[in-house]
């Protein structure tokens, strides 16, 4: 079931977590259908294996050694205050069920920070139609910023929210300025 699973949403998502069955037990599965899933033997990883011997020293049987074995190639990210790590192999292992919910997740955040985004909103007296020619033409020249429209009904200032974003603050800058030249001017109510 979870081979079938884990390979199915890794397909379907950018990001796949799973929480538990990474115990000493018969039940404890989550390990070996994710080598399943992805056509990869189960190993035991040396970092686990040594861990677990420290750990426990001459009671490190093999129930306790089963928990050394994960996917072959998989990432061991750091145990934390967690007595077993965060493992990643194409998809996020947790150790136990409230792993997310208990805040655990803080050994990974990492891998999702992005670099910052720049953005901004102009703010336009004016419906979308009289402004989709000039904001067409900018689009057009500005690859690497993103440009939203955005009607707003029953608003008395501003009838448009013009937002631009990238991560490069001088190219946002570079069409910001095209744009709000090309516009007429009376019809700017603020940038921000």
């Amino acid at each position: 079931m979870i081979s079938r699973e884990a390979a199915l949403f890794s397909g379907a998502f950018d990001f796949v977590f799973t929480t538990g069955g990474v115990g000493p037990t018969h039940d404890d599965i989550t390990m070996s259908g994710i080598a399943k899933a992805f056509g990869v033997q189960l190993i035991r990883h040396p970092v686990l294996e040594r861990t677990f011997h420290e750990r426990y020293g001459k009671a490190a049987n093999d129930a306790i050694m089963k928990m050394a074995e994960v996917p072959e190639g998989a990432e061991i990210v750091e145990f934390g205050t967690n007595n077993f790590p965060l493992v990643v192999f194409k998809i996020f292992i947790f150790p136990w069920h409230s792993a997310l919910s208990a805040g655990k997740i803080h050994p990974c955040r990492e891998r999702f920070r992005t670099s910052e985004f720049f953005v901004k909103r102009i703010y336009l007296r004016a419906n979308e139609a009289d402004i989709a020619a000039i904001l067409n033409a900018v689009v057009e020249k500005n690859e690497c910023v993103t440009f939203g429209s955005y009607p707003i009904l029953g608003n008395d200032d501003y009838q448009i929210i013009v937002t631009a974003e990238s991560k490069i603050r001088a190219d946002l800058h570079k069409s910001l300025e095209e744009l709000l030249q090309k516009l007429p001017q009376d019809i700017i109510v603020k940038v921000a």
